[in-house]
């Protein structure tokens, strides 16, 4: 979006909008997985995609032989950057009015190249699995030729939120249906599977208790 242009406004609902920037960035960090949209060669294409976000950058990666990502990157091209959190099943007294509570967002804006693919890489690491970066070996040359990081500035976003109970409306309050409410969702990780081949009795690294025992 140029500097001159106005804020994206949500236009139905559009009350659930939210321009809180620590809202924003607490969404985008509780969150591993976001769905990258662009147009390619004529085509839509839309892949989900693990992240991070580094300061006002959302970073994203890809593989140097051809991924799409790069291939918008290079050619300028406006991208979408979707990222969700499902709080809850919002049950009403009609279908009409069940919903979901949620947060989202979406960024627009240009991938653009990072000056150091190798300190964006391990931010991007150390993000989905924090202190795995110490435990395991460097990035090989081979590696590193093979990957690339990209970010998307933070610049044009639009965030909306869905949070409470039901709508109702109230002639259906004497209706045959009487209890309603919201089933909260959260996600939680469970105990660590050692791979196959793993020495029996190896302990499980500290960044991978970590990780379970969020």
């Amino acid at each position: 979006m140029p500097a001159s242009a106005p804020p994206r406004r949500i236009r139905r609902l559009g009350d659930r909008q939210v321009v809180d920037r620590t809202a924003l960035h607490r969404l985008l960090d509780e969150q591993l997985v976001g769905h990258l949209a662009a147009v390619v060669d004529g085509e839509p294409v839309v892949v989900p995609m693990a992240y991070a976000r580094d300061g006002e950058h959302v970073l994203v990666h890809g593989s140097t032989g051809g991924g799409f990502a790069l291939r918008a990157a290079a050619s300028g091209a406006t991208v979408a950057f979707a990222v969700t959190a499902l709080d809850g099943m919002v049950v009403a007294r009609t279908l009409f009015d069940h919903s979901m509570n949620y947060r989202s967002a979406v960024v627009y804006g240009c991938l653009e190249p990072v000056d150091d693919d190798e300190r964006a890489l391990l931010a991007l690491s150390e993000r989905l699995l924090p202190g795995r970066t110490t435990e395991v070996r460097g990035n090989t040359r081979k590696e590193r030729a093979a990957t690339r990081v990209l970010r998307l500035p933070l610049d044009d976003v639009v965030m909306k939120v869905r949070a409470g109970g039901p709508g109702d409306e109230p002639a259906d309050a004497t209706g045959p249906v009487p209890w309603t409410g919201v089933v909260p969702l959260a996600a939680t990780w469970g105990e660590p599977i050692a791979a196959e081949g793993t020495p029996p009795g190896t302990p499980v690294p500290e960044s991978v208790r970590a990780l379970a025992g969020r």
